[in-house]
């Protein structure tokens, strides 16, 4: 797997404009980063084979589908062992309100961003599933009032 020490200059030209618009020809790459279409092809088809390109995906705006409603939640589990939090986890990947779930160190075991219609729908969210999880022992919630930063596009 290529790491941060084998990307040159183009992979990481590349990289950039990918995460910019990746609906981008190889021609017009090509001409952005300053290399042929084949060679940003093979490039790009490396940087895939070795992990550092993930899938590419269309980016949704959350107010226009309704889920305009962030919210950060801190949990705290009942239980360390693996099995319990492997279970967790597991339930945690299947349900669509939660965007993204980080196991943290400190006072609370995980942070998840959640996204919701409306607060009454987190309520129901977290009343109904996180809390009758059986291995969730509290929770707290922060409403997020605006978005001040956003970006999927990693630093390289």
């Amino acid at each position: 797997m290529k790491d941060d020490n084998q990307l040159d200059e183009i992979d990481r030209k590349l990289l950039r404009a990918l995460q910019q618009d990746a609906s981008l020809s190889h021609a017009a790459l090509a001409e952005l980063v300053g290399a042929s279409p084949a060679s940003c092809w093979r490039r790009i088809k490396a940087l895939e084979t070795s992990g550092v390109l993930r899938e590419a995906v269309r980016l949704v705006d959350a107010e226009k589908v309704g889920r305009g409603v962030n919210v950060m939640c801190q949990l705290r589990m009942k239980s360390h062992a693996a099995g319990p939090r492997q279970d967790f986890e597991a339930f945690l990947r299947g349900r669509p309100e939660v965007m993204e779930c980080h196991a943290m160190s400190g006072e609370w075991d995980y942070l998840m961003r959640v996204v919701v219609s409306d607060v009454a729908g987190y309520e129901r969210f977290l009343m109904g599933v996180v809390l009758n999880h059986p291995n969730v022992a509290t929770a707290a919630s922060h409403f997020a009032l605006n978005q001040v930063k956003y970006t999927t596009a990693m630093p390289v």
